[in-house]
């Protein structure tokens, strides 16, 4: 009679086992699923093995990204149990995120402003790219490379500069701007200026003042 007990006892065990490992790996994937919903492209998680049998019961359980992981790629997700118990383990994921990414289509030099005709874009998994790389050209094309990149490279925004759009000595059109007036006047640029930069002007008037560059190479006073 105790045997047929224990025999009915067995398969509720071995589902309670199996039930915490499978809230363990779902505890852990509701993580990447919040870590990774504002990512630009689809995400796939696939989700590793784990062996829960010699853990012991857990009521509340907390899933958190180890210090020193991704959370793109081939990672680990830690989960720890808060009550009653005290534990912790790593579950192994892979998490894979389809989207675009802009490469060079042939070697360019540093200092060389971007063209159009300097880029492919493609699709495929970013996941195994290196953080801050531009997934479409607009934010690419027109700005100048800080160092020379090969064939097939995939371009990041911190390889890349704004266009100098003034020039030291140039004649530089300084342009004042109020409540219902715009006012402008010449001057001569102290120093180089890309796009959006500080801008030193000297005006005819001996006077120096300081401006924001614009595309067009005139200079916005600041105020």
């Amino acid at each position: 009679m105790r045997l047929l007990a224990l025999l009915c006892l067995l398969p509720h065990s071995l589902l309670t086992l199996a039930a915490d490992s499978a809230t363990i790996l779902d505890t852990a994937e509701q993580h990447i699923r919040l870590q990774t919903k504002n990512l630009p492209g689809k995400t796939t998680i696939t989700m590793g093995q784990l062996d829960a049998s010699k853990l012991s019961p857990c009521s509340a359980l907390e899933a958190f990204t180890p210090q020193g992981s991704k959370i793109v790629g081939r990672t680990h997700i830690g989960v720890r149990c808060l009550a009653p118990n005290s534990w912790t383990v790593l579950v192994p994921a892979q998490i894979a995120v389809a989207g675009n990414y802009v490469t060079t289509s042939r070697p360019l030099i540093a200092g060389q402003v971007i063209r159009e005709s300097d880029l492919v874009t493609l699709s495929g998994d970013v996941s195994h790219l290196p953080s801050g790389v531009a997934s479409d050209s607009s934010g690419v094309v027109g700005k100048t490379l800080r160092n020379s990149l090969g064939a097939g490279q995939p371009i990041r925004f911190d390889q890349l500069a704004a266009p100098i759009v003034i020039r030291q000595g140039q004649t530089v059109r300084v342009i004042s701007k109020g409540s219902g007036f715009s006012v402008s006047a010449e001057g001569k640029a102290i120093n180089n200026a890309a796009l959006g930069q500080p801008a030193q002007i000297r005006m005819n008037s001996g006077q120096t003042i300081s401006g924001t560059a614009r595309a067009d190479g005139s200079v916005e006073m600041d105020f």
